[in-house]
């Protein structure tokens, strides 16, 4: 029996189409993110303005000082914004860490090395383990940041048909691992390096000497994405293989897929390169264990060295190596000019970010110029201190705000770039690291990604499922993805509270509170 016998997921659960239609036009009608931040700074300067000559000031809680709100829209405000764009934009906090990593992944990934290490990593685990290889493996494969869809999610449909489970449940699996748990990746990326610049200046309007790492997060993160593979799993088995519209087309096939199944050049290429990363990580090992060792800090410290300092350097070598490794014996690299060439085009992949990052580092050299960051932050502490609610409620409420905008902003960068300068400031004087916050921003960055239709992927995924099901529309993947996404959201938020309640460090050197 084909699928076009049963009901469709959109016919059962009409509600999303239109919930999903509401949010596509909504979403449609929002600016390019680009424009959307020179939009907020003109908001800005206009409130600014309004509050500079109101005399608006508040008493730094830092070291007691009046700090007084500055208009944009003023002599000072713009030559403040002419002298400084150029600086503004090179000394973003993100801006020269993922340039360095992405250099480094797009090694990895264009040589082949990563994909190839997916196909091992799913084709090699017992017929039980399919849904938790893959869906673990969705949050692994961050690493290769916008790629993870393109080369897991119809990997998923393959696995699953591999062993005789339904294709369409293994691109379900796989796009929402991906989509709603794309913060979680136990493996360091550049949404890390992204994420941690974001927060470090943020933070620095509290305190100037803030500095959050790319792997402050890095034990949550560990963590999150074992725990979010075991609830895809348990989701997948007593919900989503329930359903009855799970059969592909009679006339479905893998078309250009590809396969599981690597070649015996592959297969040796793979192997060495896996040992080239392991010896690399025993040799940093070796060099950082000993308490003298020049990566260490002050008294032998770990936690404020210059390796952690350096990680995104030692994540991009590392990624490099194992690339190089592969693409040398694999055949996809020929001669040592390649090597340049493959991080120049992940550098040109990602020059969306860059240009975005350019309209970022303004707005948000504005803001800390104007001392609104300053005024929002002190004010909203004191108004949650003196109304007595508890830190967790207020936890909560970051969590649902964050949520809501994630469906219609589904850009990870430009979304933390608007909330970090506002939540962060405010949670410090609440006694909540930067770190702790940038976790809860984790969790609502990636819980409902798998469900809006504003995400590009979202449209990827629903062309992958096409493949199998010619009749699947919006709601159709919006309603496999829909259980996912919840129980996703509901149990990494779980863990949230259960890791702040214990008290364990977030990453190295990043105590949760």
């Amino acid at each position: 029996m084909t699928s076009t016998a049963t009901p469709t997921g959109s016919e059962r659960l009409p509600w999303i189409i239109r919930a999903m239609g509401v949010v596509e036009r909504v979403g449609n009608a929002l600016p390019h993110p680009f424009w959307l931040f020179w939009i907020l700074a003109a908001i800005l300067a206009v409130i600014s303005a309004i509050c500079a000559a109101a005399g608006v000031s508040v008493i730094s809680p830092g070291d007691g000082e009046e700090v007084v709100v500055q208009s944009l829209l003023s002599g000072d405000g713009l030559a403040m914004a002419v002298s400084t764009m150029v600086s503004n934009f090179a000394e973003f906090p993100p801006m020269a860490t993922i340039v360095v990593v992405i250099m480094g992944v797009a090694v990895a990934e264009r040589t082949g090395f990563l994909t190839a290490a997916m196909k091992t990593g799913i084709s090699r685990v017992p017929v039980g383990w399919v849904v938790f290889a893959v869906a673990f493996t969705g949050t692994v494969a961050h690493v290769a940041s916008a790629a993870a869809y393109i080369i897991l999610v119809p990997l998923g449909g393959l696995a699953f048909r591999a062993v005789g489970r339904s294709p369409i449940l293994g691109i379900v699996v796989a796009y929402t691992a991906i989509a709603s748990g794309y913060d979680a990746s136990p493996i360091p990326t550049p949404n890390d390096a992204i994420f941690a610049g974001i927060t470090t200046a943020a933070a620095q309007i509290v305190d100037e000497s803030a500095y959050v790492s790319p792997v402050s997060n890095w034990f949550f993160n560990i963590a999150s994405s074992l725990l979010l593979a075991a609830v895809i799993t348990l989701m997948t088995k007593f919900v989503l293989s329930k359903r009855p519209d799970l059969d592909a087309d009679e006339d479905a096939d893998d078309g250009d897929f590809g396969s599981l199944q690597l070649d015996g050049r592959e297969r040796r290429a793979l192997r060495w390169s896996l040992l080239a990363l392991l010896a690399a990580i025993v040799v940093i090992a070796a060099v950082v264990i000993p308490g003298g060792s020049p990566l260490r800090g002050e008294d032998g410290s770990l936690t404020e060295s210059p390796f952690l300092t350096g990680i995104a350097a030692i994540v991009a070598v590392l990624f490099g190596l194992a690339g190089i490794v592969y693409g040398t014996l694999s055949g996809s690299i020929t001669r040592p000019g390649d090597v340049p060439a493959l991080m120049g085009q992940g550098i040109k992949q990602m020059a969306p970010v860059l240009v975005l990052f350019f309209a970022i580092a303004q707005f948000l050299a504005y803001f800390d110029w104007t001392h609104l960051g300053d005024v929002v932050a002190v004010n909203s502490a004191e108004a949650l201190k003196t109304s007595n609610i508890p830190v967790w409620v207020v936890f909560l409420l970051v969590l649902a705000l964050l949520s809501i905008v994630n469906v219609l902003v589904t850009s990870g960068s430009a979304m933390w770039s608007i909330a970090a300068p506002v939540l962060v400031p405010m949670l410090m004087l609440l006694a909540v690291p930067p770190e702790t916050t940038q976790a809860l921003f984790r969790i609502a960055d990636s819980g409902s990604t798998a469900i809006t239709p504003m995400s590009p992927y979202f449209v990827m995924a629903l062309g992958f499922l096409q493949r199998y099901r010619k009749d699947a529309g919006i709601g159709t993947l919006a309603s496999y993805t829909l259980p996912l996404a919840i129980a996703m959201s509901l149990a990494w938020t779980a863990l949230f509270f259960v890791w702040w309640a214990l008290g364990i460090p977030l990453g190295p050197g990043a105590p949760v509170r």
